[in-house]
C-alpha cells in the first residue's frame, strides 16, 4: 500500500537528536500529516533526497522481517 500526496503540501517540523551516537533523528510531524500518510506515533521512516524533494518511506518492523 502506498500514500502518495499528490498536491504540494509542506509542513516546518524540528528535527531532533536523541544522544544516543546514533545518526538518527526525531522528527515530530503533525497530526494531520501522519493521518494523510497513514502513519502513527512511533513509525520508523527511511529518508531519501530525490530531485530536491525530502521523501520519507516507512520502513517495515523488525518483528516483520524476522
Amino acid at each position: 500500500m502506498s500514500n502518495v500526496m499528490t498536491e504540494a503540501q509542506s509542513w516546518t517540523v524540528k528535527c531532533q537528536d536523541p544522544a544516543d551516537g546514533s545518526g538518527d533523528v526525531i522528527i515530530d510531524m503533525p497530526p494531520d500529516l501522519l493521518a494523510t500518510l497513514g502513519l502513527s506515533i512511533g513509525d520508523v521512516l527511511t529518508i531519501e533526497v530525490i530531485g530536491g524533494t525530502i521523501v520519507l518511506t516507512p520502513r517495515p518492523s523488525d518483528s516483520a522481517t524476522a
